[in-house]
């Protein structure tokens, strides 16, 4: 139980943290309150992100 909430703090936080500094204030707030395993923000990190270089 540990590991799972360690990870998605950790990429919880790195998720919110790119959120807030694109000012993407609903991205922000969807990534807070919804616990999804890491989910959400991994999805948002790699796919939705503004400003996404590559693909």
């Amino acid at each position: 139980m540990f590991i799972l909430v360690l990870w998605e703090l950790v990429w919880k936080g790195v998720a919110l943290w790119k959120a807030a500094r694109e000012s993407q204030k609903y991205w922000f707030i969807a990534i807070l309150v919804l616990n999804t395993v890491g989910i959400l923000p991994i999805l948002y990190i790699f796919l939705f992100k503004k400003g996404r270089k590559g693909i």
